[in-house]
């Protein structure tokens, strides 16, 4: 399974920044909505390559990945 990553950047003025690696499409959202609830209101948000990834489609190549290591 990849490694899945919830990075905080808390900015000097108090805003604090996510980012979410390895987890595909909306999933992301879900993971983090009760996190964003809450830190406050979210005022801008930015998707990322393996946000319009499928959940299948990322499943697929972490078996892919998992097969060539071994």
């Amino acid at each position: 399974m990849a490694q899945r990553t919830i990075r905080f950047r808390i900015r000097p003025d108090g805003r604090v920044e996510e980012t979410v690696e390895g987890i595909a499409g909306v999933a992301c959202e879900a993971l983090t909505e009760r996190i964003e609830a809450r830190l406050g209101s979210v005022q801008q948000r930015r998707s990322t390559s393996e946000a319009y990834r499928t959940a299948e489609v990322a499943s697929q190549q972490s078996s892919l990945l998992r097969d060539s290591l071994t």
